[in-house]
């Protein structure tokens, strides 16, 4: 029997409803897998332990997740608490901490749900996008003087190191080779910052060095959006710097059809940690409550969770009987259908109980 400990974080919002769901799936599976076993411990941080004790976790919360095979995390944000101190409450001292540096978001169109792209169908879209997520315009470091003056300034400093930079563009290229069309395009904004920036694509060049099966091309950051809208079919993995990402991987979640269905690993490659798996949806206060979120992007990065932890079996399974749900029609609003978010969990729960794979 193998068994893994899961820290989740259902967090804010519609958090509690999507890792709820979440954890019925993987429950529903680990019941036809016999030899798999998860165990969850549920932390109750977020938005509503800040107004209790003044921070979104504990000092030692790090002390206490580092012990996990890995953290499933719901969202982050509320409306009465502002945004900053939410983020860099939890999640970002969370990938901080623990040096989770590869921020990995994949992007296909699912079956049964249509792209706002004209003419753009299943398998005509299927990126991976790479996020560098530890430093870059992230990174914190900054400040404000002479508030409330005339005078008042406000810096925020992005930071690029050679190792960072390094490592992630290893990252991506060792991705794009393992995938079939072998091909990374890399996105800076180098005319316009030209320090970080041009070191970003320098490193770039040196790196592809190491990876000669591997093709690649670079864009600038705006141009990379229409790229992204009006050739979609001429990308496979892209590779960002943590602001560029952030912005592309939103955009990318919206082509495919919805926030709802995609999903995000925070990946520590080095495995000194554990990495965290979230839906990228946010917190989503205006469906809150209504039994109407979608659950797909949890289950989306519960099978990264799977794939990352060594089940790369059971990764595969999940996601065929997502597919099947979702190409059966069985969709909540935000992608056009009429189901709840427990309908969802449960045609997707039926689906890996009966399935002969």
């Amino acid at each position: 029997m193998r068994t893994y400990s899961i820290a989740a974080i259902p967090a804010d919002g519609i958090g509690p409803e999507v890792i709820g769901a979440g954890i019925q799936v993987l429950q529903a599976l680990q019941a036809r897998l016999d030899d798999v076993e998860f165990n969850f411990t549920t932390f109750d941080w977020g938005s509503d332990y800040y107004r209790k004790h003044g921070e979104m976790m504990p000092a030692n919360g790090l002390a206490l997740l580092k012990p996990f095979d890995a953290i499933f995390f719901g969202a982050v944000g509320a409306p009465d608490v502002p945004d900053h101190i939410t983020l860099w409450g939890l999640r970002l001292p969370i990938c901080q901490g623990f040096d989770q540096y590869a921020n990995v978001r994949p992007t296909k169109i699912l079956p049964g749900i249509t792209s706002p792209l004209a003419g753009v169908k299943t398998g005509d879209l299927d990126w991976v996008i790479v996020r560098e997520n530890s430093e870059g315009e992230y990174s914190g470091h900054g400040g404000r003087a002479h508030r409330g003056m005339p005078e008042e300034v406000g810096t925020e400093v992005a930071i690029f190191t050679r190792v960072g930079v390094t490592r992630i563009m290893r990252y991506a290229f060792k991705l794009a080779q393992a995938r079939p069309r072998k091909f990374l395009t890399v996105v800076t904004k180098s005319n316009a910052q030209r320090h970080g920036m041009v070191m970003w694509d320098e490193i770039a060049a040196e790196v592809a060095t190491e990876f000669p099966d591997v093709t690649w091309d670079k864009m600038l950051v705006d141009a990379m959006t229409v790229r992204m809208t009006l050739h979609p079919k001429s990308l496979d993995t892209i590779v960002a710097t943590n602001l560029h990402a952030d912005i592309l991987s939103d955009l990318a979640g919206a082509l495919a059809g919805s926030l709802g269905v995609a999903p995000t690993a925070n990946i520590d490659p080095q495995r000194r940690f554990p990495s965290m798996f979230e839906p990228i949806h946010g917190s989503a206060f205006d469906i809150t409550g209504k039994g109407i979120a979608n659950p797909v992007a949890t289950f989306w990065t519960a099978s990264q969770m799977l794939e990352h932890i060594g089940e790369p079996d059971a990764a595969a399974r999940l996601m065929r009987a997502v597919e099947r749900v979702c190409a059966a029609g069985i969709l909540t609003p935000d992608v056009g259908g009429k189901s709840t978010t427990a309908q969802v969990t449960q045609a997707v729960i039926s689906a890996i109980q009966s399935a002969n794979d």
